[in-house]
């Protein structure tokens, strides 16, 4: 339906859903079509004020219409006068109605009140992270930054992850400001971007270097570079922290991976327990590999190419100085198919050990355990990310140390041209934001990517104190 561009008396309303194949419904697509369109308030107002002659009230979700266009421009006395009507219709409102109510009044003059719906809210549910985001975002416009940083670690608190839009917030709303306390947070906020491996875009980078820039008699100052292969910073001449685990870090993680990961819940739902037993026999006899590859992950790589022409570049690529691999590969790849030839096949063999699992299994659980059974030397190949696995593991330090494991043993192929593959080794030093007091070093991606990715970014900002 194209709205009015007016408004409506009730009789032109009426006429208007009478001839709406589901007059039902006519209400909530008008007023779908008004937020589209961004219709004038007042016509919208006209259309509310008719429902409410005629049935004596307005539904909830009628209500929730009208709020979604009112926030949309801003129309505070509207969006007040829209809560008074609904808290004194419905004993609760649900988190949509909430999250609406947080948006619209926290860019406004009355963003106080945006906070104490928030608490309302608090008392029936966790809130959204849109809810809390405004909220911070008010607080800090309003340079109440302590209580910004108070509802961000409420956030933090219950598991509500904050999106980089508003880490980068505060460091832009606490430009030119001064205090231990202050600082003491914003440090905080770098420690969290660490500990998750969170890679800031360029404008979020930039946030920090000006920050760190304008503190008042710090004299820092930031500049932009690509470490070294050796993993020594060109700019101040540190080395940064070493990928490689100590002996104890490593024994801790691959026995908790052992034990939550590979014998928890998850490892079982795609592949049966004899299976598994079955492959840590052959693993335990052939013991040690020096790079396990995922076969069919690796097979897919270059998508006009038959698969098995795929394997046998990387592994082509990777059996180099006497390397033992093993290839996990799935039992499909042994019948002689137009992606998998048996001639081909039968070559790979000759240059890695293979074991074929059900075409069913999970490959994950068998990568992990062959590449840490084989000893902290051991390497392992997948474009996978194994997300997942991290999620298995309970607490903050395994997982650091999880993700520190991976960007120091995952090899990525890349397919260049014809059967050629380049190879992005492990890094030598670890990539994550760390600092040695006077120095921080802080890796960035150019553009902002919601997903983990395995791709480590090679753009640093360096960051000295003078």
């Amino acid at each position: 339906i194209q709205p009015p561009e007016k408004p409506l008396q009730s009789e032109e309303w009426n006429r208007l859903r009478e001839n709406f194949q589901l007059p039902e419904i006519f209400e909530e697509v008008m007023l779908n079509s008004m937020i589209r369109c961004n219709s004038p308030i007042d016509v919208a107002k006209s259309l509310l004020t008719h429902v409410a002659k005629r049935n004596g009230d307005i539904a909830y979700n009628v209500l929730v219409k009208y709020l979604t266009l009112c926030v949309q421009q801003g129309q505070v006395s509207e969006i007040c006068d829209v809560y008074d009507i609904m808290k004194a219709r419905f004993k609760i409102l649900e988190i949509g109605a909430y999250n609406l109510f947080i948006k619209g009044l926290s860019n406004s003059d009355q963003w106080k009140m945006a906070l104490t719906l928030l608490e309302e809210a608090k008392k029936m549910m966790i809130p959204s992270r849109t809810s809390y985001e405004s909220c911070i975002k008010a607080a800090s416009c309003h340079q109440e930054m302590k209580l910004a940083f108070e509802l961000y670690h409420e956030m933090l608190a219950k598991d509500v992850v904050p999106t980089l839009d508003v880490l980068q917030s505060f460091f832009g709303f606490s430009r030119g400001m001064n205090g231990a306390e202050l600082q003491k947070e914003l440090f905080g906020i770098l420690f969290y971007l660490r500990d998750n491996q969170i890679y800031p875009h360029k404008t979020f980078m930039q946030s920090i270097k000006l920050w760190f820039e304008s503190i008042p008699g710090r004299k820092w100052r930031g500049r932009l570079t690509n470490i070294k292969d050796s993993g020594q910073c060109p700019v101040c001449n540190r080395q940064l922290e070493d990928s490689n685990l100590t002996e104890e870090e490593y024994n801790n993680l691959s026995e908790r991976i052992i034990r939550d990961v590979i014998h928890g819940t998850d490892t079982f739902r795609k592949t049966s327990p004899q299976e598994f037993e079955a492959f840590q026999t052959f693993v335990e006899n052939q013991l040690p590999f020096d790079i396990v590859i995922d076969g069919l992950n690796v097979s897919h790589i270059k998508p006009r190419k038959m698969h098995c022409e795929n394997l046998l570049d990387a592994i082509n690529c990777l059996a180099k100085d006497n390397v033992r691999l093993l290839v996990l590969g799935r039992k499909h790849m042994l019948i002689n198919s137009s992606n998998w030839k048996r001639e081909i096949m039968k070559e790979m063999q000759t240059k890695a050990d293979f074991f074929f699992a059900e075409n069913i299994s999970e490959d994950d659980a068998f990568l992990l355990y062959a590449t840490l059974r084989s000893g902290k030397h051991c390497k392992f190949v997948t474009r996978d990310f194994l997300r997942d696995h991290k999620a298995c593991l309970s607490d903050s330090l395994t997982r650091h140390l999880f993700r520190k494991w991976q960007r120091g043993h995952q090899i990525v192929l890349k397919a260049m041209f014809f059967s050629v593959f380049s190879q992005q080794p492990a890094f030598q030093y670890d990539c994550v934001v760390q600092t040695t007091g006077d120095t921080w070093h802080i890796p960035y991606k150019d553009v902002f990517e919601e997903k983990y990715s395995y791709r480590v970014p090679r753009k640093w900002l360096c960051i000295q104190q003078k």
